[in-house]
């Protein structure tokens, strides 16, 4: 016979679903005195933010939903969290004693059923009560957060004596009051309450709970205090001596579940470094009023632990409200964030880092309110050991409690110690170390940077930090600055800048911890790069306390085809040594990396969320690093952010103006206007038709007069860049004056760019930056399509990730689609499309709109207004059949916008899976063949989204061209397809899939992509033909048959597509070979000559991949800058290196029969390359 004490009471099971595990806990550490009153009952804590990285986790949710009694679902805001679990919850819903939906997407409160309270039903009076508690009044003022709490704590009083249905409703007001306070006594007390109200156990009934423990919604936190929390900042402890004061944001859900782990280290660490510590907390996802009570005016710098925006945390983003009250406070903002969605060792082991929603989350919605330095600090173990760093941490017994990550947390601390020391250390004690860019090397390109005169800028900098205080020597002239850093004791060295210091092989070995991944890389110390067999040179000058060095070349520019095979790629001894000397001998204090832009951000890493192993992080260390960055380019500037902690500094990029008419061209128009006045009968219309044809012909040009007209007043309209940019000088008001007609402004937007431009933000900009002030965000763009980048001189952003593409977009892209479809003689089924992360962001996501119309799809956005994923446009709607698209990202596009490449991908995807005919899909149509083809599922079949793996960047085709290292151009293929041939999925990994790549590039009838900006034409920059162009040649390649490519312009007006060819031709007449382009650039000297060569190289690039490039085109280059003497002199004495690189590229491109000049023209044109070569070996006549 049983005894009656081991009967087992049947189970019942209280299931909370929610975002993060905080409340695991206090659930944990309640249950044995539950259970006492409540025998049989079991606890399960389900967090969302698991179930991506552990598949298993969301198993286990699904089936605790499925045999909860009483089901707690909150924070549940992510469309994908909401979605995994919903059908589960709906079920639960009907089946459950009751299901508590708060604090929640509205689908899941909706599902809310306590009692007589239904919340699926319409409720007037529960609406009304709703929207009070949401708040109608101005958001923007601290105090609402707290006022709509104060509400809620009052609401369960007020309902208690109010009978009915309303007994329930208290009780759903109750329980987020309980969730709200999440301590342990609060946890207990909802499921105390829950159960005994709820439960159909009616011996339950007459159990009570506890009121709600009420906590301060604004107070203080310290390990040490007694309670832990304090309202009195007196009570908190402080280091004798303290070296500064750092105020920390916490979130105060963690600190009353004594989830405290991850922030207890973070506030020994900053101790231990001799700063004292202010660490604050506010309730209602808004951090103002703890900078309000207890920062402002206090401390020297500000910490937000939670990850999340100042305004807003993961629900919302106030920007505006933010940037007020942190222009107001005036301290560095930095924010690192805890891992929530996988474990430490998930995040250290993974080649990405942060995953698409943490990223959008935890780094760009912050950097919007303007944080800086996005630091991983914290996060859950899962089984196993950490392998981040050498500590290996272990799992701890509780894994759902937080843990610091102690490597990471020690490095934040070093950097937040030095970045107070910078702000409270005076300027003339300071060391800062300014770090100019070379590459290419061996091409006159030391000292310049995209848009910017960087010695002239540097040199008004350098005055300004002269006027400001700063200890430094400062050269007479912008002249005998450059001569300093760049000549100097250069020659002597074989250098290209002057040797500022020498680290020897012995003092690498000994100060270089990496030193063993380097040398698989690129042999013993000290390599051969910047050597001299027995060390490794740093290149710069020393000018007081302040050091220009040269930032060395990343190391394989000699043998790029390396980079097809490198499978841990390093950085060169050299690279290392200088960023290592800056920090460890230099000791600066400070470094400013000057113009667009180095390959420090480019080094191999994850990326986001910088472990102690990515290069970045190993190279920058914990030195606080500004960065000068053109406005409009926001995509590369918020790499810098992200994987090198850099503060970034916009500068206005040159004006434009219209190209205008010039030689023969203006002769041609004055002809053509002639001839469209004249009547048709008029007998010299004949004759004058013949002068025209003369005319165009001896401009390469030829077509019917009305077609001439046309391309003329297209060139003559032609936007271009005017000169290089310099920092330090405003325009002058002509140069506004045609830099303004270009924008589409009311007078009264007129006059405010007009005083903008005016400003000179920059070089205060920088000088704030140096003294570690706060530096207001801006968002990043051209000044004719974003006015709102005036004034320069603060810290760019990118555009808010979950809102793109914006309703604009997606009209603006579907158009341009329309477009292509119309410039294409018939219609494609397969689009090769090129995206990047720069144009994307500038526009708001237009060509991810285009491609997205292209395909027949469109975003679909939750309830929140935030991306989740992709719907697909029926047939019907559509009206024709739906192109494939092969999208192929930049490795920025892939890095900046995760969740955007999952939308791609869920495009494609649902379009492969479409029940419908494949003569009206051909993305089934091609999916379907190539699952039968290559043996692999229609799912891996579908993919069309490709880009480098992870943390590798470009094609390497660039490179290839820049150093004339391929033969037959099939290498380029090569390149191209080893580099991009990684498609990602819906679930944001990258794999391999070479033979998926080259099946769809058989498919493909033409190659399109979008214009950047006005700035930077398809011949301005290498990284179109490292792209577009890459993808062409391999298509080449794969079809056997050239491809139409196309390029779309929609930086003005309605937009346009144009051939390659049409679109080479119109930048070789609007800018290369116009005299108002290249004089402009010619002003600069050095490295005007540089952007000249550059042009040229590119020129070529487009040969090589495309073949789009017409013959005249190299033989007016040759004519302009290199047979005609009194020109090719000007520049070699300006450039000797980049003069002799111009003319090599005309004779390769001769040699490589992109075109066939006559005898007489390449004999002249190698003369005139000797002589050039001659200069630079120093053995020219002077």
């Amino acid at each position: 016979m049983l005894d009656s004490r081991d009967i087992q009471p049947p189970p019942y099971r209280f299931v909370v679903v929610t975002l993060d595990a905080h409340a695991a806990g206090p659930a944990a550490r309640a249950l044995p005195r539950l259970r006492a009153d409540f025998p049989g009952l079991e606890i399960s804590i389900h967090a969302a933010a698991e179930w991506a990285e552990n598949p298993a986790a969301l198993a286990e949710a699904k089936a605790a939903i499925n045999a909860a009694d009483i089901v707690v679902a909150n924070l549940l805001f992510i469309e994908e969290h909401v979605t995994a679990c919903l059908p589960e919850l709906q079920a639960a819903r009907a089946r459950a004693d009751a299901f508590v939906g708060v604090i929640a997407d509205p689908q899941i409160v909706k599902l809310t059923k306590m009692g007589d309270l239904d919340m699926a039903k319409p409720a007037s009076g529960i609406a009304r009560i709703m929207k009070k508690l949401r708040g109608g009044g101005d958001k923007s003022k601290p105090a609402s957060g707290a006022k709509q709490m104060s509400l809620l704590r009052r609401l369960p009083k007020i309902l208690r004596f109010i009978p009915g249905k309303a007994q329930d409703l208290r009780a759903w007001f109750l329980s987020m009051q309980y969730w709200l306070g999440g301590s342990d006594e609060n946890i207990e007390a909802m499921m105390r309450f829950l159960i005994a109200r709820y439960a159909d156990r009616p011996e339950w009934r007459e159990i009570k709970a506890a009121a709600p423990v009420d906590y301060p919604e604004t107070g203080l936190y310290h390990p040490d205090l007694k309670g832990r929390i304090t309202t009195d900042p007196s009570a908190l402890p402080r280091p004798a001596g303290a070296q500064g004061t750092v105020g920390l944001l916490l979130m105060r859900s963690y600190i009353l579940a004594s989830d405290t782990a991850h922030y207890d280290a973070v506030i020994r660490a900053l101790e231990a470094k001799g700063l004292a510590v202010v660490p604050a907390f506010a309730g209602g996802l808004d951090g103002r009023p703890a900078i309000a009570e207890y920062h402002q005016d206090k401390i020297d710098a500000l910490l937000s632990l939670t990850g999340f925006s100042l305004v807003g945390g993961p629900a919302y983003n106030d920007s505006p409200a933010a940037v007020e009250t942190l222009s107001a406070l005036n301290v560095p903002y930095l924010v690192a964030h805890p891992l929530e969605f996988q474990t430490l060792g998930q995040w250290a082991s993974s080649a990405t880092g942060l995953g698409p929603v943490e990223t959008t989350m935890l780094i760009a919605l912050p950097e919007i309110d303007g944080a800086t330095s996005p630091t991983v600090y914290g996060g859950r173990h899962g089984a196993g050991t950490c392998t981040g760093c050498a500590q290996g941490c272990q799992a701890a017994p509780d894994t759902r409690a937080m843990a610091p990550c102690l490597e990471r947390i020690t490095s934040l601390a070093e950097k937040l110690s030095r970045t107070v020391a910078l702000r409270r250390k005076e300027n003339a004690a300071k060391k800062v170390g300014i770090v100019l860019f070379g590459f290419p090397p061996n091409a006159g390109a030391v000292g310049t940077a995209a848009y910017l005169d960087v010695f002239e800028s540097l040199y008004n900098t350098l005055s300004r930090m002269k006027a400001e205080g700063y200890s430094l020597e400062l050269p007479d002239t912008v002249e005998a600055l450059r001569e300093a850093v760049l000549k100097g004791n250069a020659a002597q060295y074989g250098q290209e800048a002057n040797v500022a210091a020498h680290v020897s092989a012995d003092e690498m070995v000994k100060n270089c911890p990496p030193l063993s991944a380097i040398e698989s890389v690129w042999g013993p110390a000290p390599g051969r790069v910047q050597s001299d067999g027995r060390g490794v040179f740093i290149l710069g000058a020393q000018l007081g306390n302040v050091f220009v060095g040269v930032q060395p070349t990343f190391g394989y520019e000699g043998d790029p085809m390396r980079l097809l095979f490198e499978k841990s790629f390093a950085p060169t001894h050299a690279f290392t040594q200088f960023y290592l000397w800056l920090r460890n001998t230099y000791q600066a204090d400070v470094v400013l990396h000057f113009g667009m832009h180095g390959a420090l951000e480019f080094m191999p890493g994850k990326q986001t969320g910088m472990g102690a192993s990515d290069w970045p992080d190993r190279l920058i260390g914990e030195m606080p690093n500004i960065y000068l960055y053109a406005a409009n380019n926001p995509s590369e500037a918020s790499l810098a952010k992200r994987r090198s902690g850099a503060v970034t500094i916009t500068h206005l990029t040159p004006p434009v103006a219209q190209a205008g008419l010039y030689k023969g061209l203006q002769e041609l128009k004055d002809s053509l206007a002639r001839w469209r006045r004249m009547e048709e009968t008029d007998r010299a219309r004949p004759d004058l038709e013949s002068l025209i044809a003369e005319q165009a012909a001896a401009v390469d040009l030829d077509g019917a007069p009305d077609a001439l007209w046309v391309r003329l007043l297209e060139c003559e309209d032609a936007l271009i860049p005017e000169g290089l940019h310099i920092v330090g000088r405003t325009l002058d008001a002509a140069a506004r004056a045609r830099m303004l007609d270009n924008v589409d402004a009311t007078p009264d937007q007129r006059a405010e760019m007009d005083a903008a431009l005016q400003q000179d933000g920059e070089l205060t900009g920088l000088m704030r930056a140096l003294s570690a002030e706060f530096i207001a965000p801006v968002p990043g763009g051209d000044l004719i399509r974003s006015p709102e980048i005036l004034p320069t001189g603060r810290n760019i952003h990118a555009f808010d990730p979950f809102r793109m593409p914006t309703a604009f977009a997606l009209r603006e892209g579907k158009d341009q689609a329309a477009k292509l479809l119309e410039t294409h003689p018939t219609l494609p089924r397969t689009v090769a499309m090129v995206l990047w992360g720069s144009d994307n962001i500038k526009s708001d996501g237009g060509p991810i709109a285009q491609a997205l119309a292209l395909i027949g799809a469109t975003p679909r956005f939750d309830a929140y207004g935030r991306l989740s994923g992709a719907n697909l446009i029926p047939l019907a709607e559509l009206g024709r059949p739906r192109i494939d698209v092969v999208m192929t990202l930049s490795g920025i596009f892939r890095d900046l916008l995760p969740l955007q490449t999952r939308l791609l991908a869920e495009a494609a995807y649902k379009a492969a899976m479409a029940d419908e005919p494949e003569a009206q899909n051909f993305i089934r149509a091609h999916a379907l063949a190539a699952s039968r083809d290559l043996g692999v599922d229609l799912e891996t079949a579908a993919l069309r989204v490709f880009s480098n793996a992870e943390g590798a960047y470009g094609s390497n085709v660039n490179q290839l061209v820049d150093s004339s290292a391929f033969g037959d151009e099939d290498e380029l293929a090569d390149a191209y397809q080893n580099r991009k041939g990684f498609a990602y999925g819906m679930g944001g990994k990258p794999v391999a899939q070479p033979e998926l790549l080259k099946a769809t590039l058989k498919t493909v009838d033409l190659a399109y992509q979008n214009l950047e900006s006005v700035e930077l034409g398809v011949t301005t920059v290498d990284h179109y033909f490292d792209t577009l162009g890459g993808i062409a040649r391999a298509v080449k390649r794969a079809r056997g048959q050239d491809t139409p490519v196309y390029i779309g312009d929609q930086t003005r007006g309605a937009g346009k597509v144009r051939t390659l060819r049409d679109q080479i031709a119109l930048e070789t007449r609007s800018r290369a070979l116009n005299p108002k382009f290249y004089e402009a650039l010619l002003s600069h000297k050095a490295e005007g000559v540089r952007q000249i060569e550059a042009q040229v190289t590119n020129t070529l690039g487009w040969s090589a991949t495309t073949g789009n490039v017409e013959p005249w085109v190299y033989q007016r280059l040759s004519e302009t800058f290199v047979l005609d003497a009194a020109m090719r002199r000007r520049l070699a004495e300006m450039n000797p290196q980049a003069s002799a690189r111009l003319a090599g590229r005309l004779i390769e491109a001769s040699d490589r029969a992109y075109w066939s000049p006559d005898a007489a023209t390449l004999a002249a044109l190698q003369d005139a390359a000797d002589e050039i070569e001659d200069r630079v070996e120093g053995i020219a006549a002077e």
